[in-house]
């Protein structure tokens, strides 16, 4: 039995990947550590740019140019914060934040926790799923119905790579966010924004809390930006490298986790950023105030800007995204279901629950209603997200808090202060967003 916790551990976390990365020794240079713990971040910093939060930050920047650019960068400080925290509760206790869940709360509990996660894994592949058939239909004329089901096939591809390694599996992820980074920085050159009110726009400014339309829209976008399923992913992921189960081995570990996701999450920062300085530049520059939708944006890029390459690279973006969050997004329902349920399923079939789950109702509501109904589908998903983020956050900074559990690690005063007022706001608003949402 190990202190605090009323069970011994049963399995690893991800036990086919389970320490399969070697990590160097005490002795090797910052960069050789640094570069055995670079990937983790990446993984998880891709869930913060996924098609979910592309809305929020157009919608953002056509209605109020630059002004909601420090809701975006504090929505990621709060993000390396959790991120850290979900770390350290993996490498320390060697469980992941589902195993933790099911060792410390009662079965019933445990259970409901389970299912309003995989509501959220769920809620959060529909985003990908509808966000990938949107990017084949912009770029190859695709319908969307047959994009949703294309968005299928990926199941096979995860599967494939996952067998050959986990570091193939990073790296596909750094090669399509390169591609993510890459395309936006064009758009961001293209657009020529105002550097002088994109530099004001960094500053929190009042004016952001005491007008609705605008509190409504910052809502959206820190709702769009924490994702409750990353808290689960990243503390199961950290597990890949092979460190010394001492003292100091996994404070070495701890602090070049924590500076692969904090470098990861500022690529996710200029990426959001970029979307919300676009639409600024582009459509609210130029008196178009109510630029929200994909579609919208992909098509009014092009004739605004004057550069036929900007649609096609935003389109482009936007199936990388797609793809990228997909592949997070089925090992965190399979780390979810492990985790919470001691279940083993053969990973195909676990991916395939996960993908129909979604695929389902995006299909039918493609059929059905098209374009329009995408969209409103895409909202919904983030509202479940948002519902689910405090079944999530708090017992990540509950568990981390706990000298039994964490021992010498246990959160410092200073940080168990940030840890809970981070908690406190994004609960608030996330609550206020949803009343907003059901009033609406």
């Amino acid at each position: 039995m190990e202190a605090g916790w009323r069970h011994p551990r049963r399995a690893n976390s991800l036990s086919e990947v389970y320490a399969s990365i070697k990590v160097p020794g005490a002795d090797a240079s910052f960069w050789r550590k640094l570069m055995a713990f670079w990937g983790p971040g990446l993984m998880v910093a891709v869930g913060y740019m996924d098609p979910g939060n592309w809305a929020t930050d157009l919608a953002g920047g056509s209605r109020y140019g630059y002004t909601l650019l420090s809701v975006v960068l504090i929505s990621n400080l709060f993000a390396m914060l959790l991120q850290h925290l979900a770390a350290k509760l993996g490498i320390v206790t060697g469980r992941d934040l589902a195993q933790a869940c099911r060792d410390h709360y009662s079965r019933p509990i445990s259970l409901m926790l389970w299912f309003l996660c995989e509501i959220a894994i769920a809620a959060c592949d529909l985003a990908e799923v509808i966000g990938s058939a949107i990017a084949l239909n912009l770029l190859f004329g695709l319908p969307l119905p047959w994009g949703v089901v294309l968005t299928t096939l990926d199941v096979l591809v995860v599967l494939f790579f996952q067998n050959k390694g986990f570091r193939i599996i990073e790296s596909i992820v750094a090669g399509l966010t390169v591609l993510i980074f890459g395309c936006f920085l064009y758009e961001i050159i293209v657009s020529r924004p105002d550097w002088v009110a994109l530099a004001h726009g960094l500053v929190p400014q009042p004016k952001v809390i005491t007008t609705p339309g605008m509190l409504y829209v910052a809502i959206g976008i820190l709702g769009a930006t924490v994702m409750p399923h990353n808290l689960y992913l990243h503390s199961s992921i950290v597990q890949t490298r092979a460190i010394e189960q001492t003292e100091a081995g996994k404070r070495m570990a701890i602090k070049f986790a924590t500076i692969d996701s904090t470098v990861a999450l500022f690529v996710a920062f200029f990426i959001n950023a970029a979307i919300l300085v676009l639409a600024a530049a582009t459509f609210h520059h130029h008196g178009l105030y109510e630029v929200a939708k994909i579609q919208d944006a992909y098509k009014l890029l092009a004739p605004v800007l004057g550069a036929g390459a900007a649609s096609i690279l935003f389109g482009v973006a936007l199936l990388a995204s797609g793809q990228n969050s997909t592949l997070t997004g089925t090992l965190a329902g399979q780390i979810v279901m492990e985790g919470f349920l001691d279940l083993k399923l053969r990973p195909w079939v676990r991916r395939l629950i996960t993908r129909l789950v979604a695929v389902v109702p995006a299909l039918v509501v493609a059929i059905a209603y098209g374009e329009s109904g995408t969209e409103k589908l895409l909202v919904f998903s983030q509202v479940i997200l948002s519902m689910q983020l405090s079944f999530a956050v708090v017992p990540l900074v509950l568990f981390t808090s706990s000298r039994a559990k964490m021992g010498v690690f246990v959160n410092k005063p200073i940080v168990r202060v940030l840890a809970w007022s981070v908690s406190a706001i994004i609960l608030g608003l996330n609550g206020y967003l949803l009343w907003q949402t059901a009033a609406g």
